[in-house]
């Protein structure tokens, strides 16, 4: 079992930066791939970013189109947390970002195959 807890939103204008953190509770926490998604208002929530769990890959990540060059996911295995650093921001990244996590995880971008998600940290970007 893994809690996901994320922070670190708020309210930024248009071209500004965030980072969100995700802190996880356990003791495996290496043996987790590490995703951030995101949901607006009347969308469906969509994948972000991802970074894979201590195996072949390690460290390896994938980003959305949308996000690619902007934002970057980072992990600390030592601090049980992921982060996603939100640079250039744009009125159209405004959402709840969920942090997710799945054990043992190839970096798949499908929201179906994570197993443990958190409670959501609102990310608004105003222009």
């Amino acid at each position: 079992q893994v809690q996901l807890v994320e922070s670190g939103g708020g309210l930024v204008q248009a071209g500004g930066s965030l980072r969100l953190s995700c802190a996880a509770s356990g003791r495996t926490f290496s043996t987790y791939t590490l995703g951030w998604f995101r949901q607006a208002p009347g969308k469906e929530r969509e994948f972000v970013a991802t970074i894979r769990w201590s195996g072949t890959g390690y460290g390896t990540t994938y980003y959305a189109d949308s996000v690619k060059g902007r934002f970057t996911i980072s992990r600390d295995n030592t601090k049980n947390t992921v982060y996603l650093q939100m640079n250039s921001l744009k009125p159209d990244d405004t959402a709840v970002y969920y942090c997710a996590a799945q054990k043992y995880g190839s970096g798949s971008p499908r929201r179906s195959e994570y197993d443990y998600w958190g409670q959501g940290t609102q990310v608004t970007v105003s222009s």
